[in-house]
């Protein structure tokens, strides 16, 4: 537990300094939310086609209103909690990668849900955009993350070796 402890910290630590730094914010961070700008869009025309995305910006084309996917609501930030929760407990390798690419979809999908919901929070009332992109989403996107880890934990096989051998604690068996 000591383990995984100081390695999920040290890996949120190294990872959240890293996506604050302007060559990755333009690298990686900038492009990818403008990914998710656009799918957001191609979502959102399969049933509205009065939008477009410019960069992380989505806009209505009829009313003008826009939101613009800031930091802290792409889902960088959850599936940084999710990789470091993940490769901080010991598993094998592969079962690490399988379930941060489950995670990954788990995440940005619930998020994709947060950004077409909020465009249209917006349109209709600010005070309930603001209440649901502050406190609502934000708390149910890290749930995400958190369910997904746990999730991820009990599909793990049993380590081999675990629960056997002179360590091995043996319940009582009760009379009658």
């Amino acid at each position: 537990m000591l383990r995984f402890s100081i390695l999920f910290v040290v890996l949120i630590l190294v990872l959240f300094t890293l996506e604050v730094l302007q060559p990755v914010q333009e690298a990686v961070i900038l492009p990818f939310t403008s990914v998710i700008a656009s799918v957001s869009v191609f979502i959102i025309e399969l049933f509205d086609s009065g939008v477009e995305s410019a960069g992380k910006v989505i806009r209505d084309l009829e009313s003008g209103f826009a939101v613009s996917i800031e930091p802290g609501c792409n889902g960088v930030e959850a599936l940084i909690i999710l990789f470091a929760a993940i490769f901080a407990f010991p598993a094998p390798l592969k079962h690490k990668l399988i379930g941060f690419a489950i995670g990954f979809c788990a995440i940005q999908g619930l998020n994709l849900v947060r950004i077409i919901s909020l465009f249209y929070l917006g349109q209709w009332n600010m005070t309930w955009f603001n209440w649901f992109h502050l406190y609502l989403w934000q708390a149910l996107i890290i749930l995400d993350a958190l369910v997904v880890w746990l999730i991820w934990l009990r599909m793990l096989p049993p380590r081999e070796g675990g629960g056997s051998g002179k360590d091995a604690v043996e319940a009582p068996v009760g009379t009658g």
